[in-house]
């Protein structure tokens, strides 16, 4: 991906459509790897200290350039953490349908007979502070011209920093 960039690329695109999730762990290393230093990739929110917690970025991005994540009503669990990090961080902007909504933090306990049972324990809230429970909704149903990416991350920027001094050198206009 460095090398692409290097050679000019625009954007890249991450495609999740379709991914139920998987390892949480995974996924917040993905979404580290695309985010700047210090930025929040989620929040777990738990009664139990040890699910609360902030999660950030700890390393410059492995690339600068935008993305453009796809995403539909499969885009589950660890995905949706990608997604919505990337995305509330002005990093990317979502594409597709409306993702399934499901970041909870579950444990399985063991029960004396030697069976299991699952229990929710907490939940993931966006950098954004938001629960959802009902899916993400996305930004634009089908990939849009850069020009109107590159704009929309533009003003993304631009609320999130409070000003318009937000340097375009990460969103080429062609």
């Amino acid at each position: 991906m460095k090398r692409l960039q290097d050679s000019s690329a625009s954007y890249f695109v991450l495609d999740l459509r379709d991914n139920l999730g998987g390892l949480v762990q995974a996924g917040i290393e993905v979404a580290k790897l695309f985010l700047d230093k210090g930025d929040t990739v989620i929040y777990k929110v738990g009664k139990d200290p040890k699910y609360q917690n902030t999660i950030v970025a700890e390393t410059v991005p492995l690339v600068t350039a935008p993305l453009i994540v796809l995403v539909n009503n499969k885009t589950a669990s660890s995905s949706e953490i990608v997604a919505t990090a990337l995305h509330n961080n002005c990093r990317a902007v979502l594409v597709g349908e409306k993702t399934f909504g499901k970041v909870l933090i579950q444990s399985v306990f063991e029960l004396n007979d030697g069976s299991g049972v699952v229990v929710t324990v907490g939940k993931y809230v966006t950098p954004k502070f938001l629960r959802i429970p009902n899916g993400i909704e996305p930004d634009y149903q089908r990939i849009p011209d850069w020009d109107e990416v590159a704009k929309h991350l533009l003003q993304c920027h631009t609320r999130r920093n409070g000003s318009s001094q937000v340097s375009t050198a990460s969103f080429p206009v062609r």
